[in-house]
């Protein structure tokens, strides 16, 4: 599967259109169900479409390709999954301490899931060009999200008003290369160890 475009706003719009649009988050239910259940390549269009009791030209009247339908689900998931991660470290009273906890959330939560980490075990080969060279949708809506937290702290401890998209894009591409390949000589077994490896690699990047 390929798609055709490299602007992550489009596919962000197809997602975010499924809160709006009752028929759009209807198939977006039915995608994800599908989509855990058989995994991407067993799932057709057609199958999304009868489970969300709709015909197979109102999904694509709303999303156009099944590689877009795939994305819109993908980031979706990727909104409530941030969600999920403000409320697990909106308690921490510093940056450092956010960044070293977000990144052992996002490992965990990550691999339980039954979508993201079901498809890395079962169809790697299917999944991973959704997250690396057809990825630009879903590590442009996790690099927004992670800029935006970095510059209110910024301005929140007084810090220089400096962009701090490259140091959350760095952050999170080496997450992404942990999920993607686990076998490393980095002890990363545990919470722990990752929490380590946060602290001691991810955490002094606030301060580059």
């Amino acid at each position: 599967m390929r798609t055709d475009t490299n602007d992550p706003g489009l596919e962000r719009a197809a997602a975010r259109s499924g809160t709006e649009d009752p028929t759009a988050r209807r198939i977006l239910d039915a995608a994800l169900e599908q989509f855990t259940l058989l995994g991407l390549r067993r799932s057709s269009v057609d199958d999304v479409a009868k489970t969300a009791g709709v015909s197979r030209v109102t999904v694509f009247r709303r999303f156009q390709t099944k590689d877009k339908l795939v994305e819109a689900t993908l980031l979706r998931e990727l909104d409530r999954f941030f969600e999920r991660l403000d409320a697990a470290v909106a308690a921490l009273p510093t940056m450092e301490e956010r960044v070293v906890e977000g990144f052992v959330v996002a490992l965990r939560h990550t691999r339980a899931h039954p979508l993201f980490g079901g498809l890395l075990r079962l169809e790697p080969e299917v999944v991973l060009p959704y997250l690396t060279v057809q990825g630009g949708f879903s590590l442009s809506a996790t690099v927004n999200y992670l800029t935006a937290h970095l510059r209110r702290a910024q301005q929140a401890e007084g810090r220089p008003d400096e962009d701090p998209r490259p140091v959350a894009e760095l952050m999170v591409r080496v997450a992404v290369s942990f999920l993607l390949n686990p076998a490393s000589c980095i002890e990363m077994e545990d919470e722990d160890q990752a929490r380590a490896f946060a602290r001691r690699y991810l955490a002094p990047l606030l301060d580059a």
